[in-house]
This record gives structure tokens, C-alpha cells and sequence, in this order.
């Protein structure tokens, strides 16, 4: 198994990184449905003001495979798509458990 670990940092008020990060958790929580080698999803957003990440995502698929699988599928490429314009860094850590 590989967990597939992502953080990323957001841009605007806090306000608009919170929304953002709200809608981008409702559509990756929603793609174990749709993406077969999609084991589990888990998303968190932060509630601690001191640090400076906004959101985290660990995926669990099969194979180091399966990362490009779930990466390229629509459904995960339409809620990256969320997004666009409000990403300012991004960090992944991928493992095998």
C-alpha cells in the first residue's frame, strides 16, 4: 500500500483560503466513490493560526501506480481544479506502509 501525502498553502483573506479549502475537501472526500484504486481519503484543513499550510490530503492506493492513476483520473483532476488561482506552494511525500 502507498500513502500519498499533499499539503498545500492557499492565497487570499482567510475567508477565501477557507472556502476554497472547504469546496476542494468536499470533492476529494467524494472520489473514493469514483476512483477505483482510490483505497481512502482524508482530508484536513488547519485550524491552528501560527502555522502557515492550509490544507492536507493522504490518499491510500494499492501501488506507486496507482499515485499516477488517482492523479490523472478526471474526478481528482476536476477538484485540483478548484484550485486554480489559489495555490501558492504545494508539498507531496509518497510512501509505502
Amino acid at each position: 500500500m502507498v500513502k500519498h501525502i499533499v499539503t498545500f498553502k492557499l492565497t487570499g483573506t482567510d475567508e477565501e483560503r477557507r472556502k476554497v479549502a472547504e469546496a476542494f475537501r468536499d470533492a476529494l472526500l467524494a472520489l473514493p466513490g469514483q476512483i477505483d484504486v482510490l483505497e481512502s481519503m482524508e482530508v484536513g484543513i488547519n485550524e491552528n493560526p501560527a502555522e502557515s499550510w492550509d490544507v492536507v490530503l493522504t490518499a491510500v492506493v494499492p501501488t506507486l501506480v496507482d499515485v499516477a492513476v488517482y492523479a490523472n483520473h478526471p474526478a481528482h483532476l476536476a477538484a485540483a481544479g478548484l484550485l486554480a488561482g489559489h495555490k501558492a506552494d504545494r508539498a507531496c511525500v509518497d510512501y509505502e506502509f
